[in-house]
């Protein structure tokens, strides 16, 4: 039985990120795909919820190109088949104003999906016809707070000031983070414990930060990831690949197993507020299985002692 995403939030939540059906596959393709998705989740009970994304590209004006098909039926189709709660991730800069953004929220939980992400563009330098997301998480909050929803955004350990924005997005409403894919640990060591610094002067609660792992089998996973806008230090690539790509998958589940291990111990012993959990994503439809046996490896650790 899988647990609520509202409850699982306090207690090291794990969630799954599938890679949706493109905008071009045959309702017969989404189905199978939806099929092969379930039996996977059915599997392993110990997942939280499942976080479908908005595959979207931009051109060099900021237009969107849509890459996945309808993911709020999709996600939705997933929940109804195994009593897993659904997220969706909405790319809001996109949306024509703060009131296409409020219906978008309306329409989605009648449709039965009231948990959502919400992300920015993917440039500082265009003028997005759509909200910020400190703005979107204002407008959506209210809407989902009606429905029982929860409100996410997306955290980048890299980026500098990236705590203070988790700061203002937390006070608008963000109740959990997902990260940007990690295959080092010192940078969201460094942001999670500026993030529970700056909520205890404020005297906010914490929300939850999600680690973002997915396993790769070789450089063009390597490459493609870093493109997503991962940081794939070369150590932990040479320690992955090794130059022998037949036990690339295996060893990128044993290094997001000690990565997550190395996270949650330090919170533990630093005495932190923030609670943390897991975000398997499988970063290409080729690697479903590969992001299942990661799945399947984390139902396993993520209750032990680190």
């Amino acid at each position: 039985m899988h647990r609520r995403f509202r409850v699982a939030l306090a207690d090291r939540p794990l969630l799954f990120e599938p890679v949706p059906p493109s905008a071009r596959a045959t309702p017969e393709r989404s189905l199978a795909l939806l099929g092969e998705l379930a039996r996977l989740v059915e599997r392993v009970e110990r997942v939280d919820a499942i976080d479908v994304p908005e595959l979207v590209d931009e051109n060099h004006d900021g237009r969107p190109y849509y890459r996945s098909g309808d993911i709020r039926g999709f996600a939705h189709g997933i929940s109804e088949r195994t009593g897993c709660d659904a997220i969706v991730n909405k790319v809001v800069a996109h949306l024509a104003s703060g009131e296409a953004l409020a219906e978008w929220a309306r329409e989605s939980v009648g449709r039965g999906v009231s948990h959502l992400v919400l992300v920015g563009g993917s440039s500082r330098y265009i003028p997005y016809s759509g909200p910020s997301v400190a703005e979107a998480d204002r407008i959506c909050r209210p809407i989902l707070d009606a429905s029982g929803g929860l409100l996410g955004n997306i955290a980048i350990p890299q980026r500098t000031g990236e705590a203070h924005r988790m700061l203002a997005k937390t006070r608008a409403g963000a109740g959990f983070f997902t990260t940007q894919i990690l295959f080092d640990s010192e940078a969201v060591l460094r942001l999670l414990r500026e993030y529970d610094q700056l909520c205890a002067q404020a005297g906010l609660t914490p929300s939850s930060v999600l680690l973002s792992v997915a396993p790769i089998a070789d450089e063009g996973d390597a490459e493609f990831v870093r493109w997503l806008g991962a940081d794939v230090p070369e150590s932990a690539e040479r320690a992955i690949l090794n130059g022998d790509e037949k036990g690339a998958t295996t060893r990128s589940i044993e290094h997001a197993l000690q990565l997550w291990g190395r996270v949650h111990r330090a919170v533990r012993e630093a005495g932190l507020s923030v609670p943390v959990g897991v975000n398997v994503e499988q970063i290409s439809q080729r690697h479903l299985a590969s992001a299942g046996e990661m799945l399947t490896a984390f139902a396993r650790a993520i209750d032990e002692p680190s």
